[in-house]
């Protein structure tokens, strides 16, 4: 099979991913937003749909990656406080990155100029001079590790840049992992009662990103500033 009809199905599969997704958020995102704002409803749905439970928590964590408006700190809790920290940790993670293909490719093969449009509209130029650094990887990095930042929408973003999809994939799984791993910790730990550990970790989870929220717009600025500095240069 040559290389553009390998493009063309996976145009074709994104297509009908985005189709399914805009589906099911136009059909269920009231019911899936209230069962998913309860830590006990989301638990209480998995379970009772039986041994396609981890399946149903994956398809919830990839739709959280594509779809902002769902809150994905309780899935991601919640995959701990129904599967344990190993299971949870491993279902998170992979529906994470189900999502962020499904965002990185539908910008790079179907919805760039959707994504770029979108960008302007919203005046959020800095996104744009984010691609434009010879830095971007780096940038990339330190917006998906701070908390408080923009992170999902910056999925969309990369698939406007030529960085390689592995690296980006990789970048993404080694920068998200320490707070995936924090929020699927917390789950366990309410399941089993260690309340000492969940408050610990709570603590420093709640610190950094209160400093990200209040460092935010420094952060936005002084990557701007040095991106504009080097096309100066």
């Amino acid at each position: 099979m040559d290389r553009a009809k390998k493009v063309l199905i996976g145009k074709a599969l994104l297509a009908l991913l985005g189709i399914l997704a805009i589906a099911v958020t136009i059909e269920y995102l009231p019911y899936i937003i209230e069962i998913t704002m309860s830590l006990d409803k989301f638990r209480d749905y998995i379970i009772s749909t039986g041994k396609f439970g981890s399946f149903l928590f994956i398809f919830f964590q990839m739709l959280q990656t594509v779809i902002a408006p769902i809150p994905g700190e309780v899935i991601q809790v919640a995959g701990g406080y129904i599967y344990g920290v190993t299971l949870g940790l491993i279902y998170t993670t992979l529906g994470m990155l189900f999502g962020a293909v499904i965002a990185f490719y539908f910008t790079r093969l179907i919805g760039g100029a959707f994504i770029e449009k979108l960008i302007k509209k919203n005046k959020s130029q800095w996104i744009l001079d984010l691609t434009n650094s010879k830095k971007f990887s780096i940038t990339l990095f330190i917006f998906f590790i701070i908390p408080g930042l923009p992170k999902d929408f910056l999925i969309y973003v990369a698939g406007l840049t030529p960085i390689k999809p592995l690296k980006f994939f990789g970048i993404l799984l080694v920068s998200r992992f320490p707070w995936l791993f924090a929020s699927v910790a917390i789950g366990s730990n309410i399941h089993y009662g260690n309340y000492m550990s969940t408050i610990v970790i709570l603590i420093i989870a709640v610190t950094l990103f209160v400093l990200g929220i209040i460092y935010k717009d420094k952060l936005i600025n002084k990557f701007s500033q040095a991106n504009q500095i080097n096309e100066n240069m």
